[in-house]
């Protein structure tokens, strides 16, 4: 899908207060010099326009939020989002390859992982590049703390029925697989993305699983 560029998306990010700017150097120390607390710290990568995680963060004020997305002229439209919830100090935005996520987190730092209708990568030799690919699950595996989980939901069957493989393939296992959300045991208290409400209403089945250690 071809993203439509945004005239000043790269300036707005750049300047604006949500996203924090070189965060390599936050490596280790999210919690305590970006948030100011000992919380746990939750990731989205590729949030899109962040729907799913700011209603993550009004829901868990005592949980801190960063969401993760690499095309500006998506992330710009969070950031629209993010300026209207003043009275959220719990969220903040990083632009980012994922492939460079080890450069950002340290070890045991991440509590959470969600993945939220990822690029799919349809191209068998694109296959690495997909987010759910025993290769990404290497670098979740060094930045998550032991019992900690990551969560996938897409609409792509073909991608689900890859991660589903993947996941042991990787060394980590399955838990709370379905391929109906909405009409499973797992829908209570689920957050619909952008993405989600829109196939959803087209009745299309949503996948969901849960990866740990």
């Amino acid at each position: 899908m071809r993203l439509r560029n945004v005239k000043g998306s790269r300036e707005t990010i750049a300047s604006n207060e949500f996203v924090i700017q070189n965060g390599e150097q936050y490596k280790g120390k999210w919690a305590k010099e970006v948030f100011g607390n000992d919380n746990p710290v939750h990731i989205e990568v590729g949030m899109g326009k962040g729907k799913f995680i700011m209603e993550l963060a009004r829901r868990n004020p005592d949980i801190n939020y960063i969401g993760i997305e690499k095309y500006s002229s998506v992330l710009v439209r969070a950031i629209e989002k993010r300026q209207e919830e003043e009275e959220m100090n719990n969220l903040f935005f990083l632009r980012m390859d994922a492939e460079n996520i080890c450069n950002f987190f340290e070890k045991d730092e991440i509590g959470r992982i969600y993945l939220n209708f990822s690029d799919p990568w349809p191209k068998d030799r694109h296959a690495k590049r997909r987010l759910t690919s025993k290769e990404f699950f290497k670098r979740y595996d060094q930045i998550l703390v032991s019992d900690g989980r990551v969560i996938f939901k897409t609409d792509n069957r073909p991608l689900f029925d890859f991660s589903v493989e993947q996941v042991p393939e990787a060394g980590w296992k399955l838990e709370n697989v379905t391929y109906d959300l909405h009409n499973s045991e797992y829908a209570e208290g689920n957050i619909m993305t952008e993405y989600e409400t829109k196939f959803s209403s087209m009745g299309t089945p949503i996948n969901r699983l849960v990866a740990y250690r």
